[in-house]
């Protein structure tokens, strides 16, 4: 299959993907309905078929080299490495959505740095111990701890 291809394939995907997250995100939190949109989304990508650097490349705007690059430095998933590199849909989504935030905001340089922070920032924010003890901040039950 051909680079334009294959890339308008999972350009078409993720189109599809974001309507989805579009109307998933007009409902409130705690809608169920909104938490099914969320969870046909997961599954979809979960299910997509891995990408080759130079499709991910194009879909990022970014050259093949650059994505390998990243790929290597753990920004974007390694499906597999045998017999060629294939990148993982779920993160590619993730770090497709990163970048066109950073390049709307007029980054365009030093994008890998900022992108590699925003998913280590979001890895603490998804941890359940640390939002738990958000929740009890927000809501006065913490406690201030020094230490000596």
């Amino acid at each position: 299959m051909s680079v334009a291809t294959e890339a308008a394939q999972i350009r078409d995907l993720f189109d599809t993907i974001e309507e989805i997250e579009a109307v998933a995100s007009s409902l409130s939190e705690d809608d169920e309905r909104r938490r099914r949109l969320d969870g046909v989304v997961a599954k979809t990508l979960r299910q997509a078929p891995p990408v080759r650097p130079v499709v991910a490349g194009e879909l990022l705007d970014l050259t093949e080299k650059t994505v390998k690059a990243w790929a290597r430095e753990g920004v974007l998933a390694i499906h597999s490495r045998e017999p060629r590199m294939l990148l993982d849909t779920v993160r590619l989504h993730e770090v497709l959505h990163l970048v066109a935030d950073l390049r709307r905001a007029g980054k365009t340089r030093g994008l890998i740095d900022e992108v590699h922070r925003r998913l280590s920032d979001q890895s603490l924010l998804d941890r359940s111990d640390l939002a738990t003890s958000l929740d009890e901040m927000r809501n006065g039950k913490g406690r201030v701890v020094r230490t000596a």
